[in-house]
C-alpha cells in the first residue's frame, strides 16, 4: 500500500517516524499542480498486513503533532513496492573506506569495509543523515575489543557496523519484532554469528504487546530476554537513533546500560530539537559532543 501525507513542517521527522512504525520506505515530493506551492507529499510504502491507519497515527503521535496529517491510501501490485523500495536504496559511501550496500548490489569497492543490507520493513539503510552521523560516530569511537549496545536497533546497521570496525560484541534492542528479523537477516548477510551480535525485543510502552513470537530465532542463540534487559553499566558504547519522545522518556534506561565513563550516543533528532535533549541528558553525561547534518543532530557524550 502507499500512503500519501500533505504534510508541512518536520517532514523529515515525520518520514523517519513513519519508518519506525511498519513504513518499508518514505520518500517526499513536491505535489504537481497543487493548489500550495509549499504542499509536499510523503509516498510511503506498506505491506498489506500492515495497519495503514495505526501507523500513521502512531508516527505522528510519537513526534508530538496533535493532528493526524490528511492521507490516501492506493492499492499497488506486490511487485511494485518491492521494485520502487528496492531502487529507492542504493550503495551509500559513508565516509572513505566504509559503504552499505544493498544485498541486491554489487559493493563498488571490494576491499573496503561493506555492510551488506537489506533493510526490509526496518528504518535504518545509512542514506538518512541521523544514521550517517551515528555511523560516523562510530567510524571514529571504535577502535577494538568494545561492548556495544543498540537501542532501537532497526535494520541492525550500527551494531552490525560497529562489529565490522573492531568491536568485540553487540547486542541490538527494538520494540518492533519484524525489525529483530530484519537485523538477524542482515547480520547473517555480513557473516555475523550470534556469538557476535545478540538480538532482542524489549516491551514498552509504545508496544506493550511485545514478546518473542512471531521472530525467527536463530537456533545458535539462546535469548535471555531478562539477562540483556537487566545487564546494566556493562556497554563500553550505548548508542539510541530512535525518536524525541522516547529519548526524552527513556533516558534514564537509555544510560544505564553504559559503564562509568562509556559514550553514549543519542540521534534521531532535528537540531531545534537540542536544546531538550542536552538538558535531559547532560545530568548522565559529560565532555558532551554535538554533529549536526542536513538539520539532524547526534549528542555523544561520556557517562558521569
Amino acid at each position: 500500500m502507499s500512503v500519501v501525507s500533505r504534510f508541512v513542517k518536520h517532514l523529515d521527522v515525520l518520514s523517519e517516524a513513519l519508518l519506525c512504525f511498519g513504513a518499508s520506505s518514505a520518500s517526499m515530493d513536491e505535489e504537481d499542480g497543487s493548489e500550495s506551492p509549499d504542499e509536499i507529499s510523503i509516498n510511503s510504502i506498506f505491506l498489506p498486513s500492515e495497519d495503514v491507519d495505526a501507523s500513521v497515527s502512531n508516527a505522528a503521535d510519537s513526534i508530538g503533532l496533535k493532528d493526524v496529517p490528511v492521507y490516501d491510501i492506493e492499492v499497488c501490485e506486490q511487485e511494485d513496492w518491492v521494485t520502487k523500495t528496492q531502487e529507492s536504496f542504493h550503495p551509500v559511501e559513508v565516509t572513505e573506506g566504509l559503504w552499505i550496500v544493498p544485498e541486491w548490489k554489487t559493493p563498488p569497492i571490494i576491499e573496503a569495509t561493506n555492510i551488506i543490507l537489506n533493510p526490509g520493513l526496518a528504518f535504518g539503510t545509512g542514506e538518512h543523515p541521523t544514521t550517517r552521523l551515528c555511523l560516523l560516530l562510530l567510524h571514529d569511537l571504535i577502535k577494538g575489543g568494545e561492548h556495544l549496545l543498540d537501542y532501537g536497533t532497526g535494520s541492525g546497521i550500527l551494531a552490525i557496523a560497529a562489529l565490522k570496525l573492531g568491536a568485540a560484541a553487540a547486542v541490538g534492542f527494538d520494540v518492533d519484532p519484524q525489525a529483530i528479523s530484519s537485523a538477524r537477516h542482515n547480520a547473517a548477510l555480513n557473516n555475523i554469528g550470534s556469538d557476535k551480535m545478540q538480538l532482542e525485543l524489549v516491551p514498552s510502552k509504545l508496544c506493550p504487546q511485545t514478546t518473542n513470537e512471531g521472530i525467527d530465532k536463530d537456533p545458535g542463540q539462546t535469548l535471555d530476554k531478562q539477562g540483556l534487559i537487566s545487564a546494566t553499566e556493562k556497554y563500553d558504547v550505548v548508542v539510541a537513533n530512535i525518536l524525541l519522545n522516547p529519548l526524552l522518556e527513556w533516558a534514564d534506561h537509555i544510560v544505564s546500560y553504559a559503564k562509568p565513563g562509556a559514550t553514549v550516543a543519542v540521534s534521531g533528532i532535528l537540531s531545534d530539537q537540542l536544546p531538550l535533549i542536552r538538558s535531559r541528558y547532560s545530568r548522565f553525561l559529560e565532555d558532551i559532543l554535538v554533529s549536526e547534518l542536513d538539520d539532524w543532530a547526534c549528542l555523544s557524550g561520556r557517562k558521569r
